[in-house]
Order: structure tokens, then sequence, then C-alpha cells
């Protein structure tokens, strides 16, 4: 499986901001994003889209859109239901994925997902080892034991086991990457190749433009 950071050298190349960028007004396939070729169940009933975030914690463009996705989230309201799936950079057991399983079987997202971030990017703290993740966490406000009981329990482990096949599902090789409504495919590298600006506040805005035009898309059909 390729796993891409989205030419991340590229999109830090540049921290211009430019006001006036806007994605294409109507968002063309294959273009702008892609429709996937076997749609994958949702997790959502009635009216409301189901939208997937695939990323990587020590992805540096993942850490970059993060702000801006949860302002958009914000923003959507009760007309979406967000998932996370964080890529297994390393493999079947890979630290990382781990790590944000656990927290999610814990119940501990809300408060820890920005922290984990703000530790790999901002206090540069290589959580690339289960080791160094269970000693962090520890120290960071979730009891070792507790922790340890969650990761080391069999939901856990079978998600963590069953990562590639969701992967390979949705045809995913690069993050970050959004899914809307098991159907649409959109991402800043999308983005950049639609426009070929190397400005990654642009990408950002873009790709979460796109993905407001395919939430409303995907609503139309509900």
């Amino acid at each position: 499986m390729r796993l891409l950071h989205l030419a991340a050298a590229c999109l830090l190349a540049t921290a211009a901001m430019s006001p006036a960028f806007a994605s294409p007004a109507n968002p063309q396939n294959g273009v702008d994003y892609v429709t996937l070729a076997q749609p994958q169940p949702v997790q959502t009933t009635g009216k409301k889209v189901e939208v997937i975030e695939f990323f990587m914690y020590h992805c540096p463009v993942c850490n970059g859109l993060e702000p801006g996705f949860e302002e958009w989230v914000k923003k959507q309201g009760d007309r979406i239901q967000v998932r996370r799936i964080h890529m297994p950079y390393a493999g079947a057991n890979d630290p990382e994925a781990h790590l944000y399983l656990t927290l999610e079987a814990l119940g501990r997202l809300d408060d820890m997902h920005e922290k984990v971030f703000n530790a790999v990017h901002k206090q540069r703290i290589r959580l690339n080892k289960d080791d160094a993740i269970i000693d962090w966490v520890s120290k960071n406000g979730i009891d070792r034991t507790t922790f340890l009981n969650a990761w080391n329990s069999f939901g856990v482990q079978a998600r963590l086991r069953g990562l590639n096949r969701i992967i390979e599902n949705y045809k995913v090789d690069s993050v970050p990457t959004i899914i809307v409504d098991g159907k649409y495919m959109t991402s800043p590298g999308m983005v950049h190749e639609s426009t070929k600006t190397n400005n990654p506040q642009e990408m950002y805005q873009g790709a979460l433009q796109i993905a407001d035009a395919l939430v409303a898309k995907a609503a139309a059909t509900k």
C-alpha cells in the first residue's frame, strides 16, 4: 500500500495566506473529487451524511488541516456524522493507529486528540513506538493500567487488524483524505493537482469547500 503525506515539503514551503482563493463553485468529478467505483456502507441513518477523515498523527499535512477541519465540522452541525480512521503507516501493528483506537475506546478523543498532534508537531515528541506512547499517555492524564487494559483489549486489537481492509475498500492511498457518504473522495492533494497551488492554506480551504459541496450533493439524495 502506497502512503503519501501529500508532498509535505511542497505544502510547507510557504505559509502565505490567500483569502481570495476559492475551490470550483461546481466541483468536477475526476478533477476536484472522485466517485468511488464501489460505494461503501455508512454508519449513519436518516438524513445525516457520513464524513470520514483518513489521517496520521505524524503527518504534517494532517496537522495543518486539523484546525480548519474541526471548524468545518462545527459549522456542519447535525448535517453530518464524523468518523476518523488512522492510516496504519507501519503496518498491521502501527503504534499511532493503535494509540488512536485506544483513545477512542476510552472515550478520550475530545481531550487527547489535539494533545497528540501538539506533542508530535510542536513538542517534537516521537510517539512512534509502543513504549514511548504508553509512557507519554501515563504522564498526560490517563491512568497507565486503564490505558493498557484498553490497549490490549480484544476490541481494539481486532479493529487495529482490520484497518488495512478498510483502507483497501476505500482505495485510499494518501493522507489526509476525506470521504463523504461512502461515495465521494477529496483531499488537499486533489486541490493541489487541480489548481497547481503550492499554498497549504489554499489546499486546506479548497478541500473543505469541495467537501461542503459533496455533503450537499449527498444530502440531496437522502
